[in-house]
């Protein structure tokens, strides 16, 4: 299967102080069955050992380019989104089908690309695909929970058409960039998917322990709004997690940064097709739901 001049594609990586872990993901990378084109790293400004360790690597793999910028010191769930934007548009090499964001702080087996630009070739219509997150989360590795039809952020592997046709990735103040990409990637008649039997192992701690905290949530209601979630969708969804910790409050202080970003009319960085076509998504998830609670 190496040898299948489709199976090229080429990665980009966006670390900002990832010292801790990003040698984890390279060394999963170099150890590929199926190896990238390339690979650029665009140290985000890193002020730690990032482009130290990488350099290291660059040294020894002519694949592995790295990229260092200013960076925007300010908290900001977009800088990421520029950062790979901004890394596609360095690549060198043209000759590629497909091309993989990747954050620094993730590891996965030897024969994962090969795993997955094998359902790539099975299915056409894919343009979105990936394997299931497990977060490190107290010592221990917990499997992610996700939609069939959606792809972890650290992770998402495109189809080069597809990326290319939906821009790469809008920038978004509050986050949810891999949530746009999905949704656009549909918009344009592509399928988004990950696969259950493909593990990848995600470090940093941004999973369970952190999106249970009430700015966490609250950051929650008020990235919806500026998703252009369908406010009945939105009630909906809150109900179904009102027995978390803390229990109700939790989903107050959602549908409160939900209300809050209404109220202030929060910028969104989608047009109203997008919000259009999600939020007809949205309702046929609904109906979808009722019917078949309806009929059990």
């Amino acid at each position: 299967m190496s040898e299948n001049k489709f199976n090229k594609y080429v990665l980009i990586t966006a670390a900002r102080n990832e010292e801790k872990y990003i040698e984890k993901t390279i060394q999963s990378v170099i150890n590929q069955s199926i190896l990238p084109q390339e690979w650029i790293i665009v140290s985000d400004g890193s002020t730690d050992n990032t482009d130290k360790i990488v350099l290291k690597y660059k040294n020894k793999y002519d694949f592995i380019e790295l990229v260092q910028t200013s960076g925007d010191q300010t908290r900001n769930f977009g800088s990421k989104a520029k950062a790979v934007n901004f890394g596609s548009k360095l690549l060198t090499t043209h000759d590629y089908f497909f091309i993989g964001n990747l954050d620094a702080d993730v590891s996965f087996d030897s024969t994962y690309y090969e795993n997955i630009l094998m359902k790539f070739n099975q299915n056409k219509n894919l343009g979105i695909a990936g394997g299931t997150r497990y977060d490190l989360v107290n010592g221990k590795f917990h499997k992610v929970n996700c939609a069939k039809n959606s792809v972890g952020g650290p992770f998402q592997f495109f189809r080069r058409e597809c990326f290319e046709k939906i821009g790469g990735y809008t920038a978004s103040r509050f986050g949810g960039v891999d949530a746009i990409a999905e949704v656009q990637t549909r918009m344009n008649g592509w399928e988004v998917e990950s696969f259950a039997e493909f593990a990848i192992y995600h470090y940093r701690a941004t999973g369970t322990a952190i999106s249970n905290s009430l700015a966490a949530r609250y950051r929650i209601g008020v990235l919806d709004y500026v998703l252009g979630y369908h406010p009945v969708f939105e009630i909906v969804r809150i109900a179904g997690r009102l027995l978390e910790r803390p229990v109700i409050f939790g989903s107050l202080v959602i549908l409160s940064g939900f209300i809050f970003a209404a109220i202030k009319r929060y910028k969104r960085p989608v047009n109203e097709n997008f919000i259009s076509y999600l939020r007809k998504e949205q309702i046929q998830r609904l109906k979808d739901r009722f019917t078949f609670t309806k009929h059990q």
